[in-house]
C-alpha cells in the first residue's frame, strides 16, 4: 500500500513509453492502486482520537477529564466526565470505522480487478493495482477500463470502440472513440509488443472533456485528443475486444482527481453555536471567579479559625492558593452549562430528519422510481432558512424532454396547424398528425401537425431537402440497428435526437456512420458522404459543423449554433432571408421554444486542403491547441448561406408554477440562471408564473459595454425609487424606509419588478467596480432571471448573493453546468434527470422533480428548523437550571466547591434524565400538520429572519434557566431550615437535600419540556414520562442495601431517598417549586397566545374552529329538512364571482390561487393576507403582450 501512498513532485508534462517500465518507472508515477480508505489497523486509534480532538468541544472536555484527575482541585469523579467522553469519541468512532471498512472494501475490490496486461510479449493476468504508466492493456466487451488510456487498436474498422459513461458523467447513452489510423492496424500481439511509441502529454488533471498530446513514433508526430481516451470508469460496450496504452493510472487518472473533497458546508446555528458555546465559557469563567474570590475570602476571614478541624491541604499554604484552587475546582463543576450531549443529541436529530426526508413517499417520483436523498445531515434546519433560490432552466424547470415543434426554411414557417377560417389551431382543436406510414424507417413516436412541410419534402423542394439533409448529417449521434429496419439513437444531447429523428421521419434517415463516412437513407434511397471533419460544439463556440464529400465530389460544410453566433457569420446577400428568419426566431422564442439556425457553405477543393493543413498543424500544437483550432475553426465558418431555423419544444415540468408561486409567497426570491437565449429564457419566465403581467416593470440589461450596463442598472433603480417616493396609507416613502431595518434603500420600494440580464452584460455586472449596483438592483425585484450564462458565471453570482447578504442561497440544477453553482451556494439541490447524475453527485439534496422543493422547504425544511430552535432553547434552558443551582450553593457552603447533587446524578442527568424527552421532541415535533404548512406559506418567514433562535432568545432561555435554579435551591433551602420528620427529628441533611432538589429539577424539566411539546406521539409520552420512571427507579436502587453490600464505599447512604421521600413536606417542597417555576412560564404563554399570537398560533386556531363548525354542520344536516326545493345558491357562493368572470382573470388562474376562493367557515385577518398574495402570486401571464423595457 506504500505506493498508493508515496509522494511524488508536481508534474509539468506527462511522458509515457510503451512496453518500458524501466524507463516510465524513473518518473516515480503512481501506480494503478486507489486509496480512499483513511486508516488502516494500526493507525485508526491514533489517527482517529487526533481528528476527534480537532473539535473543540471534544479538547475542552479533555481539558476538564484532566482537571478531574488532579486531587487538589477534584471536586467530582473523574467518571462524570470520562462516561459521557468516551461515549460520544466511542459512537463516533465506531461510526468512522464502519465508513472506512466499506471503503477498504471498495477498494479491495476495485485494486483486485483483473486485467489482461501485455509483458515481454505475453498476455498475463495481472490484478489491476500492479498495472503501471506505459503498460499495454487488453480490454474485452462489457469490462470496465481499469486506468486512463491511449486506445491503440480495436476489433471493430478503422479502430472504433463503444463505451458507456454513466459513471464518470451520469449519461447512459453510448460514446464513440477511435484509435489514430497509424496504431489502428496493431491489432496482433507480436505488432503490439515491439510498439515503442513515446507520449507526450498534459499533467494529471480533472478534465473529463479534455485531452491534449502527441504520440511519437517512428520520427513521427501524431495529434491525441479526448476521442482518443478510454478514462477509468468507463465500459466498453459493443466492442469484441480493444488494446490501449495506459497513460495516468491510480489516483491520476480523471475519475480519481474528480473524486475531490466537497466543500465541509456549516449552518447558520452551528456558527452562532460556536459563538454561545465562546460566550458561555466567559460566563463560566465569571462564575468560577466571583466564588474564587469568595472562597478566598471566606478562608481567610472564617476558614482559618476553623484549622484544628477543618485544615487546608498540605499544599494550600494561603487563603489566596485556596481560592485559586477553588477557582478550577468550580470550572470542573460547572461546566455542565454546556454538555458533551449537546453535539450528540444534535446530530441525532439532524440524521433523523434526514431520514424522514429519505422516506417521503410523497417526494418519491413513481415514473422514475426515485426517491428524495439527503445527501448530508448536516443542512437540514437550513432548509427552513433559504431566501434565495438559484435555479437552472433546462431540465429543472422544464422536463429536458424534446419535441420538434416548429421549423423555419428559407423564409417559409412550418408547424401551425389554421383552421378553415385561417385561425390558428390550438392543440386540443387540431386535427389528426402526419401520416408517416410512407416512410417503412420512421419513429412511430413522432408527431407533427403540419401537413405542409410533407408535402414540401414530397414534391421535392431543394432548400427543404437540404434543411433536412444538414440534420441527418450534422451531429454525432450514433446508430443501433437491433433488427431490420429498428433504428435507435444513442444522443450525446437531447436536442440531437430529436432534429436527427425529425429528419428521420421526413425521409432523410440517418443510418449509420464510421469514422470517415456517414451513411443517410435519403427518400428511401441510401447515399454515403465521405466524413471530412467534425468541427465540434462546446460552450464557447456555441455551433458544431461537419465537413462531408458527396457522391458528386463536392464539399460542402453544415453548420448549426445558437442564433446570436451563427447570424453574424453568413454572407450579406442572406440579408432579407435574415430578416424573415428573425422574425420567426422570435416568434418562436416567444412561444418558449429553443432554436436553432442552420446554414452550409461550398468549399473548393484547393482551399479545404489547404485549411485542413493548417487544422492538423493547430492540432499536433503543444501549447494553446485548444485556442489556434478554435481559430482555424473559425476561418472556416464564415460566409455561410442561411438555410433555415428550427424550434424545439422544451415542456414545463409537472406543477412548476404551483410551486414558483408558492414559494414566492413564502417570501423565497427566486432567480433563473440559464444558458438559453432571452426571449425564450423569458417566456418560460412567464408560463412559470415568475413573471405576471400585473408586475410594475420588467427592466432588461442587454448592455455590451461597462458604462451600457451601468447605465441600464441605474435607470432601473431611478424608475424604482421614483414610483415608489410614497408607499401609501398615509407612509412616506422616508418613514417607511427609517423603519424598515432593510441593508439597501430600494428593498423597501413599492410595486413589483423583474430583471432580465444577458450573459455579455452580466460579465460586466459581476466587476469588482459594479457588482454592488447590480445585486442592489437584482434585490429589490421579485424575479431574476440571467441569460445565456455560464456555468462560472452561475457560480459568481450565487458567490455574489452570499457575500453581501445575509441570506440563505439554495441552487437547484440538473447537469454538469450547475456543479459549480450547485456547490457554492448553502445548500445544493440536484434534479436527476436526463443530463445525467453529475448534479446529483455534487449536491447536498436530491430528488427527480422541480415540484418537490415546495415540501423539502416548507414542509421538511420549516420543521427541521423549528425542531433545533426547540431543542437548542429548551436544551441549554435546562443545563443552566441544573448547573446554576451550585453556584447558589457555593455561598451556603463557604465556596468550597461542594456539589449539590450526588455524583452519580450529575454523571446520568444529560444521558438518560433528560436526553429522550428533548430528543423525541426535537425529531417529532411540530407546530401545525404538513397540509397547513403548504397552505400557510407565510409560516416560513420566521425562518428567514431566524426568530426561533437567535442571541436574544439565547439569553431568555438562559433568564428562565437562571430563575429556576435559584427557586430550585431557595425554596428546599427555606424549608428544610425549619421543617422535621414525621417523628420531630430534623429534617434538614445534606443527602435529604440533594435528593429533594434533583427531584424537583427532574420533575420541573419534565413538565417543561411537556409544554414546549406541540406534537404528542407515542414516544414523546414514553419518553418523559419513562425518564421520570427510571429517574425513581435509579434513585432507589442507588440508596438500596444490595448496592450499599457490593460497593460500600460507593454507595453509603443506604435507604435515604425512601425515607426522604416518605415524608409529606418534602413533597409539598416538590410540588410548590415545581408550581411557582412553571406557573409565570404558563402565565406568560397564555397571555402571549391572547395578546399578540404568532401567524402558527392563529393557523392552529382556526383549524380548531374548522374542525368544531364541521362537527356543527353534520349535526345540522342530520336534523335538517330533506327534500327542499330552495336554492343553495346564497350559501354556496362568495361576493366577487361575476366580476372575476368578466375580467376574464379567472380563465387563466393557477390552482393554487383558485383554492384561495374556496369557502372558508371563518374570516380571520391570516386569510385575508392569503387570498391578496394568492391573487398576486397567481396573476395571469402571457407573454406576449407585456411590454419589455430595457
Amino acid at each position: 500500500m506504500a505506493l498508493c501512498t508515496k509522494k511524488r513532485p508536481p508534474e509539468e508534462e506527462r511522458r509515457a513509453r510503451a512496453n518500458d517500465r524501466e524507463y516510465n518507472e524513473k518518473f516515480q508515477y503512481a501506480s494503478n492502486c486507489i486509496k480512499t480508505s483513511k486508516y488502516n489497523i494500526v493507525t485508526f486509534l491514533p489517527v482517529n482520537l487526533f481528528e476527534q480532538f480537532q473539535e473543540v468541544a471534544n479538547t475542552y472536555f479533555l481539558f476538564l477529564l484532566i482537571l478531574q484527575l488532579i486531587p487538589q482541585i477534584s471536586s467530582l469523579s473523574w467518571f462524570t466526565t470520562i462516561v459521557p467522553l468516551v461515549l460520544v469519541l466511542t459512537i463516533t468512532a465506531v461510526k468512522d470505522a464502519t465508513d472506512d471498512y466499506f471503503r477498504h472494501k471498495s477498494d479491495n475490490q476495485v485494486n483486485n480487478r483483473q486485467s489482461q496486461v501485455l509483458i515481454s510479449g505475453i498476455l498475463q493476468q495481472e490484478q489491476w493495482m500492479n498495472v503501471r504508466v506505459g503498460d499495454i492493456i487488453k480490454l474485452e466487451n462489457n469490462q470496465f477500463v481499469a486506468a486512463d488510456l491511449l486506445l491503440l487498436s480495436s476489433s471493430e474498422p478503422h479502430g472504433l470502440c463503444y463505451i458507456e459513461t454513466a459513471e464518470l458523467d451520469g449519461e447512459t447513452n453510448m460514446k464513440v472513440r477511435q484509435a489514430i489510423p497509424v496504431t489502428s492496424e496493431l491489432g496482433d500481439i507480436n505488432k503490439l509488443a515491439k510498439f515503442d511509441g513515446e507520449v507526450i502529454c498534459e499533467p494529471p488533471n480533472n478534465k473529463l472533456d479534455k485531452f491534449s498530446g502527441t504520440l511519437y513514433w517512428k520520427e513521427n508526430k501524431f495529434p491525441l485528443s479526448n476521442q482518443n481516451m478510454l478514462l477509468r470508469g468507463c465500459v466498453l460496450r459493443n466492442t469484441e475486444w480493444c488494446f490501449g496504452l495506459v497513460i495516468f493510472a491510480g489516483p491520476d487518472t480523471k475519475l480519481m482527481q474528480n473524486s475531490g473533497r466537497t466543500k465541509f458546508k456549516r449552518t447558520s446555528i452551528d456558527r452562532l453555536m460556536n459563538t454561545l458555546v465562546l460566550w458561555i465559557f466567559g460566563f463560566l469563567v465569571c462564575m468560577g471567579v466571583i466564588l474564587a474570590i469568595g472562597n478566598a475570602i471566606w478562608e481567610y476571614e472564617v476558614g482559618v479559625r476553623f484549622q484544628v478541624y477543618l485544615p487546608w491541604d498540605e499544599a494550600v499554604d494561603s487563603a489566596f492558593f485556596s481560592g485559586f484552587l477553588s477557582f478550577w475546582s468550580y470550572i470542573i463543576i460547572l461546566n455542565t452549562v454546556v454538555p458533551i450531549s449537546l453535539y450528540v443529541s444534535v446530530e441525532v436529530i439532524r440524521l433523523g430528519h434526514s431520514y424522514f426526508i429519505n422516506w417521503d413517499k410523497k417526494m418519491y417520483c413513481m415514473k422514475k422510481r426515485t426517491p428524495a436523498e439527503a445527501r448530508t445531515t448536516t443542512l437540514n434546519e437550513e432548509l427552513g432558512q433559504v431566501e434565495y433560490i438559484f435555479s437552472d432552466k433546462t431540465g429543472t424547470l422544464t422536463q429536458n424532454i424534446m419535441i420538434f415543434n416548429k421549423c423555419s426554411i428559407y423564409g417559409r414557417s412550418y408547424g401551425d396547424v389554421f383552421d378553415v377560417l385561417g385561425h390558428k389551431a390550438e392543440l386540443g382543436e387540431r386535427p389528426e398528425p402526419i401520416d408517416f406510414s410512407f416512410n417503412p424507417l420512421a419513429d412511430k413516436k413522432f408527431l407533427f401537425w403540419d401537413p405542409s412541410l410533407l408535402e414540401a419534402v414530397k414534391v421535392g423542394d431543394p432548400h427543404t431537402h437540404e434543411f433536412f439533409r444538414l440534420l441527418s448529417l450534422c451531429h454525432t449521434v450514433m446508430s443501433e440497428e437491433k433488427n431490420e429496419g429498428e433504428l435507435y439513437y444513442k444522443a450525446q444531447s437531447p436536442d440531437e435526437g430529436a432534429l436527427v429523428t425529425a429528419a428521420r421521419n421526413f425521409g432523410f434517415v440517418f443510418r449509420s456512420r464510421t469514422p470517415k463516412t456517414i451513411t443517410v437513407h435519403e427518400m428511401g434511397k441510401a447515399i454515403t458522404y465521405q466524413l471530412l471533419a467534425i468541427l465540434d460544439f462546446n460552450n464557447i463556440r456555441k455551433r458544431m459543423s461537419v465537413i462531408v464529400r458527396n457522391s458528386e465530389g463536392k464539399i460542402r460544410l453544415y453548420c448549426k449554433g445558437a442564433d446570436t453566433i451563427l447570424l453574424e457569420r453568413l454572407h450579406p446577400s442572406n440579408h432579407e432571408l435574415l430578416n424573415t428568419t428573425t422574425d420567426h426566431l422570435n416568434e418562436y422564442a416567444g412561444d418558449g421554444l429553443r432554436t436553432l439556425v442552420l446554414a452550409y457553405k461550398d468549399l473548393e477543393e484547393d482551399y479545404y486542403e489547404e485549411w485542413a493543413e493548417r487544422r492538423l498543424r493547430a492540432s499536433l500544437a503543444q501549447d494553446s491547441r485548444e485556442d489556434r483550432l478554435a481559430s482555424v475553426y473559425d476561418e472556416v465558418e464564415n460566409d455561410m448561406m442561411l438555410l433555415g431555423a428550427t424550434a424545439i419544444e422544451d415542456k414545463l415540468q409537472q406543477g412548476v408554477p404551483e410551486t414558483i408561486a408558492l414559494l414566492t409567497l413564502a417570501n423565497i426570491k427566486i432567480w433563473v440562471l440559464t444558458g438559453d437565449k432571452q426571449e425564450t429564457a423569458v417566456n418560460i419566465g412567464y408560463s412559470c408564473k415568475m413573471l405576471t403581467d400585473d408586475m410594475t416593470e420588467v427592466f432588461i440589461v442587454t448592455g455590451h459595454t461597462v458604462l451600457e450596463v451601468r447605465e441600464e442598472l441605474r435607470k432601473a433603480r431611478e424608475k424604482m425609487m421614483e414610483s415608489s417616493r410614497t408607499v401609501g396609507n398615509g407612509f412616506s416613502y422616508q418613514e417607511k424606509l427609517s423603519s424598515s431595518k432593510l441593508t439597501s434603500v430600494l428593498e423597501a420600494i413599492a410595486g413589483e419588478y423583474a430583471l432580465v440580464i444577458n450573459g455579455h452584460s452580466l460579465a460586466h455586472a459581476l466587476e469588482a467596480d459594479m457588482e454592488l449596483e447590480f445585486l442592489e438592483t437584482a434585490c429589490a425585484c421579485k424575479a431574476v432571471i440571467c441569460c445565456r450564462v455560464t456555468p462560472l458565471q452561475k457560480a459568481q453570482v450565487v458567490e455574489l448573493v452570499k457575500k453581501y447578504k445575509k441570506a440563505v442561497t439554495l441552487a437547484i440544477g440538473d447537469g454538469a453546468n450547475d456543479v459549480s453553482m450547485i456547490k457554492t451556494a448553502h445548500i445544493g439541490v440536484g434534479i436527476s434527470g436526463q443530463e445525467g447524475i453529475q448534479a446529483v453527485l455534487a449536491s447536498d439534496y436530491s430528488f427527480s422533480q422541480f415540484k418537490f422543493l415546495q415540501r423539502l422547504l416548507l414542509v421538511h425544511g420549516r420543521w427541521s428548523y423549528l425542531r433545533m430552535c426547540k431543542f437548542l432553547c429548551y436544551f441549554f434552558y435546562k443545563n443552566f437550571a441544573f448547573t446554576m443551582v451550585h453556584f447558589w450553593f457555593g455561598f451556603f457552603c463557604g465556596f468550597s466547591a461542594q456539589t449539590v447533587y450526588d455524583q452519580y446524578f450529575i454523571t446520568l442527568y444529560n444521558i438518560v434524565y433528560t436526553s429522550l424527552p428533548v430528543l423525541a421532541m426535537g425529531v417529532f415535533d411540530q407546530d401545525v400538520p404538513e397540509q397547513r404548512s403548504m397552505e400557510y406559506p407565510k409560516l416560513y418567514e420566521p425562518g428567514q429572519l431566524n426568530l426561533l433562535f437567535n442571541k436574544r432568545e439565547f439569553f431568555i432561555c438562559i433568564a428562565q434557566g437562571i430563575y429556576t435554579s435559584v427557586l430550585m435551591f431557595f425554596i428546599p433551602y427555606g424549608v428544610f431550615a425549619e421543617a422535621t420528620r414525621d417523628d420531630g427529628t430534623q429534617l434538614a441533611d445534606y443527602q435529604s437535600f440533594a435528593v429533594t432538589v434533583a427531584t424537583s429539577l427532574v420533575i420541573v424539566v419534565s413538565v417543561q419540556i411537556g409544554l414546549d411539546t406541540g406534537y404528542w406521539t407515542a414516544i414523546n409520552h414514553f419518553f418523559i414520562w419513562g425518564s421520570l420512571a427510571v429517574y425513581f427507579a435509579i434513585l432507589f436502587a442507588m440508596h438500596s442495601k444490595g448496592l450499599f453490600e457490593m460497593f460500600p464505599n460507593q454507595f453509603r447512604f443506604v435507604g435515604n431517598a425512601q425515607n426522604t421521600l416518605a415524608q409529606p413536606t418534602v413533597w409539598f417542597t416538590i410540588v410548590l417549586t415545581t408550581v411557582v417555576c412553571i406557573m409565570p412560564v404558563v402565565a406568560f404563554r397564555f397571555l402571549k397566545l391572547d395578546l399578540k399570537p404568532e401567524l402558527s398560533d392563529t393557523v392552529r386556531y382556526t383549524q380548531l374552529v374548522r374542525k368544531k363548525q364541521k362537527a356543527q354542520h353534520r349535526c345540522m344536516r342530520r336534523v335538517g329538512r330533506t327534500g327542499s326545493r330552495r336554492s343553495g345558491y346564497a350559501f354556496s357562493h362568495q361576493e366577487g364571482f361575476g366580476e372575476l368572470i368578466m375580467s376574464g382573470k379567472n380563465m387563466r388562474l393557477s390552482s393554487l390561487a383558485l383554492s384561495s376562493f374556496t369557502t372558508r367557515s371563518s374570516s380571520s385577518w391570516i386569510e385575508t393576507l392569503r387570498r391578496k398574495k394568492s391573487d398576486s402570486a397567481s396573476s395571469p401571464s402571457g407573454g406576449a403582450d407585456k411590454p419589455l423595457k430595457g
